[in-house]
């Protein structure tokens, strides 16, 4: 943006290694100064991460209030980079990505300009067929991961995939965590979206050491249950639970013993309340004293990366101040941003965009249900009274420069730009 005047760093650390600091060789058309400068002083505030109060920035008849943690998260960041520098290490070299690189239309679309294709689309229906790859090609492996089985297909083809696999080390820890229960004997429950790249990741990884079966929700989670419990007949099960459960799975065998892992961008509450409920039903179901739990029931606590948990952590103290509307920012397929928008909505009016051109005017604005997927345009979706309060949270795909655009747009909605070149100024001094 042409009104910031000061640059910044993004510095990320990792849950199981608190002392690691990198930084990133991100393009800087994804940077906002800006917001490179709020989150570096909000950092220097508070190293502990015990302030998730959102940053208020004043334009008068505008104020928007920033979540005290959004955007970029490690593992999209490490994989922008290694995509980026692949690309420009291997010139005259063909490029592929398994699919999406990461949920984010901006990202995805600079790689596809610069000559990357993808070999699948996000449900892992093939667009180029593997077939048509040779050794000498490059495949990029996506934030998410991929299952086993697609290594094994790029490995028959002579295909080298580990200098170029971009999968987020906090999946990696889910996975790890899966073969630790597994070695234990205990099946796996997985809590994620069954179509979602992480999530057939996870599964195919889970399901190489142990029966395994993925619930969407608490819903699916009850119906497992009324399984475990034996309210259901077993006969019912494959309907029921078809295309989400191991080869070989036996309800009546494979249920007695369970732990639970997740997808990483699930709401954590969701995930805390499918545990609980297996746990407590496990209890009753055989009795168990206090000291008897890890014989039916292993204690996983909460897999989700660091990013989800500040994120949805930070919009729940943003959704303490008082205000007019929530806009959450971020690709329309983003499991974690969709989360975001779930949170807001039991709040107050939100709006779902991907881009500031999603913001028509000052009256319209398209916006995407987080539920049903649908596009809506809404009319006078900013109320007329001033000042204007709006919270703002983006996902952790989302590029800062996009967050900035909206900011920007929103700001000339009411002619307040030189307002946020001032905050500018004062943020980045």
């Amino acid at each position: 943006m042409a009104y910031h005047t000061c640059s910044g760093e993004y510095l990320c650390f990792r849950n199981f290694a608190p002392n690691l600091m990198k930084k990133f060789n991100v393009p800087p058309t994804y940077r906002s100064p800006l917001i490179s400068a709020i989150k570096q002083r909000r950092r220097e505030a508070d190293k502990l991460k015990k302030d998730f109060s959102p940053t208020l920035l004043d334009m008068g008849p505008l104020r928007i209030w920033l979540a005290r943690h959004f955007g970029f998260c490690y593992g999209v960041e490490n994989a922008i980079e290694i995509a980026f520098e692949t690309i420009t290490r291997n010139p005259g070299k063909r490029i592929f990505l398994l699919s999406e690189m990461i949920h984010n239309p901006q990202v995805n679309a600079d790689l596809i300009a610069l000559g990357v294709r993808f070999l699948q689309d996000t449900k892992g229906n093939q667009l180029i067929p593997f077939e048509e790859l040779s050794k000498e090609d490059i495949v990029i492996i996506p934030a998410f991961g991929t299952t086993l089985a697609i290594e094994s297909q790029l490995k028959d083809k002579g295909i080298e995939t580990a200098a170029y696999n971009t999968t987020c080390p906090f999946v990696e820890k889910v996975w790890n965590r899966g073969e630790q229960i597994a070695a234990k004997g205990y099946t796996i429950v997985v809590h994620g979206k069954p179509g979602h790249e992480e999530t057939r990741a996870t599964f195919s990884r889970a399901a190489a050491h142990a029966p395994t079966i993925i619930v969407n929700d608490l819903k699916e989670a009850q119906v497992l249950g009324e399984f475990i419990t034996g309210e259901r007949n077993h006969e019912s099960f494959s309907s029921i639970f078809s295309g989400q459960y191991s080869s070989g799975f036996d309800p009546v065998i494979h249920l007695s013993k369970i732990g639970v892992i997740n997808q990483t961008t699930q709401l954590s509450s969701d995930t805390q309340a499918i545990a609980e409920y297996l746990k407590q039903l496990m209890i009753r179901h055989y009795e168990l004293s206090s000291d008897q739990i890890a014989l039916h029931f292993a204690d996983t606590r909460d897999t989700l990366c660091y990013a989800t948990n500040d994120n949805q952590t930070a919009v729940r103290e943003m959704l303490a101040t008082p205000a007019d509307l929530a806009i959450v920012i971020g690709g329309y397929n983003s499991s974690n941003t969709s989360h975001l928008v779930e949170l807001c909505e039991q709040h107050l009016p939100t709006w779902f965009i991907d881009a500031p051109e999603r913001m028509i005017s000052k009256q319209e604005i398209e916006h995407r249900r987080w539920d049903t997927k649908e596009l809506q345009i809404h009319h006078h979706y900013l109320p007329a009274h001033s000042p204007l309060n709006v919270l703002m949270t983006s996902g952790a795909s989302c590029p800062d420069a996009v967050v900035d655009a909206v900011m920007l747009r929103l700001a000339g909605f009411f002619g307040v730009e030189k307002e946020l070149d001032r905050l500018a100024n004062e943020w980045c001094s």
